[in-house]
């Protein structure tokens, strides 16, 4: 009898029921939620000893806060059997060590909250991304009901409103009123930032326009540039300027000052009649366009290319699609850089917790109902994933305390949110995300081009950051093995954002490592025997980039530049809502 691809007998059951279940996730508990937490509560029944062992840990640990309770509440003095990890400010007032009875409330807090999360890290009989689920949802609830996010149970919002004599509750409220009408909780004030005025203000122009986006060349700063230009993939999560914030954390006015040649793409904001918009599309009439505008106003038969986020990843794959597109000697981009990119999404990072099969067909269904995904859902799910400094830490400070909405630029940014056409987005979870499907040789297909990555050449020139949570450096990393041609990574300092916008400056605010990498290499092989240099990767890549950037010429003169002017930077798409 033959067995069935999923290794079950012909007529079984069980593929049946797996399709049903998958239904029944998708409809349910179609982000996982509940289901994760209903297994591991299982699991635990059918293990018997080894809930015993961690209840008889957990008995352990209560004697110990007793006892810590019991000496505070006395007036003895005793050291704090369970700390806040070093990055969790909640309990950062002196009130939660000087005073016995917030003291003793942020202990049980703790314990409760630690005990339960390494027990559901640690269900026994269950999977790992099953594991992670679980532990996921329920430390959101435990976030949640933090004692720091009530008013009577946070001492300093207490002490706060006593000493304004409530005047930071009244400005607390007003705050949440004018969060409720905005429909969202303000992580900045919007009226503190405008597009084009004070963000995105390297002078430029508007040099191509399609239906997919706008490419924008910039004023050199400089006589001479260097011949091929730079052209930078952004991602079109969100909108471009983060790499042109404000003049000193602009890496666009950075490059310039250096010499080179700098376009960058600024995507269109979709609305629903771009709901059929593939993600091929973006490579066609997206990436290749960009490069295609470049090569010809420059007069140059290479530019060098740079991608972030997932724009480093249509980057990656533009770059596999050239290699059948374009002879070998007509090779359009030179060399090219990824900044905190994923090619292979085996582990993409905490938002794993939102990809399965469940999910995505939930997802799916619903974006074809309406066309595309709303901004703001996506921005929700990633403040979810950081939900004590992004959801949290705004509503107690807003809610509680009264505090205005800092002026913060990136913040401002994260803001302001894109859409997703549907098509695009639901291939982009299925193909990448849920079936990995970019590693593998001619898996997929791009504008009638079967893509591999084995068959990139060109040198590439890597940035992952140490504490990136959307694309964890040690995947990132992995692009070293998948790839041809000479490579270098960089290891930066910070999180997805910082670690990118990383400007120089004196004394240096953080550090990098950054060496050649071979295909054999692995992560954490590559790190031990890199040592960190304080400082910007910037200036590395610099050092890199241009000697592979042509040799220095005249810059054009501004007539020329503004001979091909569909309008002034930062464009017109950008400031779509």
């Amino acid at each position: 009898m033959n067995a069935s691809q999923d290794g079950s007998a012909p007529g079984s059951v069980r593929p049946f029921y797996r399709e049903w279940n998958k239904k029944i996730d998708s409809r349910i508990d179609p982000l996982g939620m509940f289901v994760p937490l209903a297994h591991a509560q299982l699991a635990w029944m059918l293990h018997p000893q080894e809930l015993i062992e961690h209840l008889i840990g957990f008995s352990s640990d209560v004697m110990a806060v007793a006892e810590h309770a019991t000496r505070r509440a006395v007036g003895m003095p005793s050291e704090d059997p369970i700390a806040p990890q070093p990055d969790d400010s909640r309990f950062s007032d002196p009130a939660w060590t000087d005073h016995a009875s917030w003291d003793i409330s942020k202990e049980w807090y703790l314990l409760v909250t630690r005990r339960i999360q390494d027990m559901l890290y640690q269900t026994p009989g269950q999977a790992d991304n099953e594991r992670r689920r679980a532990a996921f949802w329920w430390r959101k609830y435990l976030n949640s009901v933090a004692p720091t996010n009530f008013l009577w149970s946070n001492p300093a919002a207490l002490r706060l409103a006593v000493e304004t004599h409530g005047a930071s509750a009244r400005a607390g409220m007003k705050n949440f009123i004018d969060d409720v009408i905005a429909g969202d909780i303000r992580m900045t004030n919007p009226d503190d930032f405008k597009v084009g005025e004070n963000l995105a203000t390297t002078p430029g122009v508007v040099v191509a326009r399609n239906r997919m986006l706008e490419v924008i060349r910039y004023a050199p700063t400089q006589p001479k540039l260097h011949t091929k230009p730079i052209v930078i993939v952004t991602p079109w999560i969100n909108k471009f300027y983060v790499l042109d914030l404000t003049a000193k954390k602009s890496m666009v006015r950075y490059l310039l000052d250096q010499g080179f040649d700098v376009y960058i793409t600024s995507w269109k904001n979709p609305d629903i009649s771009m709901k059929d918009v593939r993600f091929e599309d973006y490579i066609t009439e997206g990436v290749d366009f960009a490069v295609s505008t470049a090569r010809t106003l420059s007069k140059a038969d290479q530019v060098t290319a740079a991608g972030y986020c997932i724009g480093g990843t249509a980057l990656s794959i533009y770059m596999a699609w050239a290699t059948r597109q374009y002879p070998a000697d007509k090779q359009p981009v030179a060399c090219w850089t990824l900044l905190t990119t994923l090619v292979d999404f085996a582990e993409p990072g905490d938002i794993e917790v939102f990809i399965d099969e469940g999910s995505v067909a939930y997802l799916t269904e619903s974006m074809k109902k309406k066309g595309i995904l709303e901004g703001k859902e996506m921005a929700s799910a990633f403040r979810l994933l950081r939900s004590n400094t992004l959801i949290w830490h705004y509503y107690v400070h807003g809610y509680l305390y009264g505090e205005k909405p800092p002026a913060f630029d990136v913040l401002f940014w994260n803001m302001d949110t894109t859409r997703m056409p549907a098509e695009m987005h639901s291939w982009y979870l299925k193909e990448l995300y849920l079936h990995n499907r970019l590693i593998e040789r001619d898996a997929l297909s791009i504008a009638g081009q079967a893509i591999d990555l084995e068959r990139i050449e060109q040198p590439l020139y890597a940035v992952g950051a140490e504490d990136d949570h959307i694309a964890p450096w040690r995947q990132t990393f992995r692009v070293m093995n998948l790839v041809r041609g000479p490579k270098r990574y960089v290891l930066s300092s910070s999180g997805h954002i910082f670690g990118i916008i990383n400007p120089v400056v004196n004394p240096p605010k953080r550090t990098f490592r950054a060496e050649q990498a071979h295909r054999t290499d692995c992560a954490d092989n590559w790190l031990a025997n890199v040592e960190s240099t304080p400082g910007s990767w910037w200036e590395d890549w610099v050092a890199w980039l241009a000697p592979q950037s042509g040799e220095l010429v005249a810059a054009p003169e501004p007539g020329k530049l503004s001979k091909h002017r569909l309008g002034a930077a930062p464009g017109t798409y950008v400031l779509e809502t």
